[in-house]
């Protein structure tokens, strides 16, 4: 047993891998990920890219589309779906074993729709039926469009991941999101399943930029703190939106909790420890994804103990000392969701112009 079963085990955390490509698919790499305990998976744009950018592993899918009449967009999807239901066939056995309690793959709609309620609920519905699996979640970004897109797309019976959500407001209004969705939808709810994806490194790079700024020996000693206790925060609001009457009606109908999940959580800063936001954020409940070098990294020497909540009071007073130094939180959170759409914008725009290039190359 690894430290990632310890994880889940002892302490109710299921750890899940940020990271997907063909080849560990075909080599049996992701089953051995799972047997180590691993018990969900993340994939996003960017993911995609680099993995059918740096390897020919596509190329036999990709020709057989192309030769086939299939746009480039078009067999972008085939080639992300073949990817997500190899996926989906490796973590069936978390999913049967637990329930649905996990077991999960995550897939993003396209990101050129972060800003469009209509075109992500359509989307999410359409990538749903093509799938069609019970460990399938759709992502879509918390954005202001997201919001409304969520509710409708819990209402319909999808499951989704809710990713970029980099504010405690927002998580909260994910959360209402969620909970309007079940409670719009009638019968039995079992059978549908959400996360909140919560990211952690970015925003301590974004405030301890405005520390290092401001210069003060209390502005920098504040660095390298914010992100874990923002996110002590969001995990606060969760225990205290899924409570309660409101909560226990649908829980009567078999609705199940609305995750936190950690993302971003490899460290960026090589003077932190790098298994920093995975050590600082365990707690019930919740689920950590990580690149496979951070999850071979908690392997090896992180540490398994309950710290999500050990001093929420502490996270409270950290985050207002880091106002009142003149840090704006709220414009990170809009800098790091903006910047967080354009780069998942600009991935899957180089992703396509890099597979039309493979594309003609292929056919000579």
């Amino acid at each position: 047993m690894s430290r990632l079963h310890d994880l889940y085990n002892e302490q109710g955390q299921s750890p899940w891998l940020d990271n997907l490509r063909r080849g560990w698919i075909t080599s049996g790499e992701l089953d051995r990920w799972v047997e180590r305990g691993v018990r969900g998976l993340t994939s996003n744009p960017s993911i995609f890219q680099k993995a059918m950018s740096d390897t020919d592993a596509y190329d036999t899918e990709l020709r057989s589309l192309v030769d086939g009449g299939s746009s480039i967009v078009d067999s972008y999807w085939s080639l992300v779906t073949t990817d997500i239901e190899g996926a989906l066939a490796a973590l069936r056995p978390v999913y049967d074993s637990s329930d649905g309690g996990d077991g999960y793959v995550s897939v993003e709609v396209s990101p050129e729709l972060a800003h469009d309620t209509d075109g992500t609920i359509a989307a999410a519905k359409e990538l749903d039926a093509r799938i069609a699996e019970p460990n399938l979640y759709i992502k879509i970004p918390g954005t202001e469009a997201g919001i409304p897109a969520v509710e409708a797309a819990t209402a319909a019976g999808i499951s989704v991941n809710v990713t970029l959500l980099f504010s405690v407001e927002r998580h909260q209004a994910i959360a209402e999101a969620y909970l309007r969705g079940l409670e719009a939808r009638e019968g039995d709810l079992s059978n549908i399943s959400s996360v909140a994806s919560f990211f952690i490194s970015r925003v301590d790079t974004e405030v301890d930029q405005a520390l290092t700024t401001i210069g003060t020996d209390a502005a920098l000693a504040l660095r390298g703190q914010a992100a874990v206790a923002q996110a002590q925060l969001a995990y606060a609001l969760f225990t205290d939106q899924f409570s309660g009457p409101r909560w226990d009606a649908l829980a009567a109908r078999g609705a199940r909790l609305q995750r936190p999940l950690w993302a971003s959580t490899s460290t960026k800063n090589p003077d932190y420890p790098d298994t920093l936001y995975v050590d600082e954020l365990i707690g019930p409940d919740s689920v950590n994804t990580l690149p496979d070098n951070t999850l071979a990294s908690f392997e090896d020497h992180g540490t398994v103990a309950r710290t999500i909540d050990v001093d929420v009071d502490a996270a409270r007073k950290l985050l207002d000392d880091v106002a009142e130094i003149g840090v704006d939180m709220p414009a990170i959170a809009r800098k790091l969701e903006d910047a967080g759409v354009a780069g998942f914008s600009k991935s899957f725009d180089e992703l396509l112009g890099t597979l039309g290039d493979r594309a003609e190359n292929l056919k000579q």
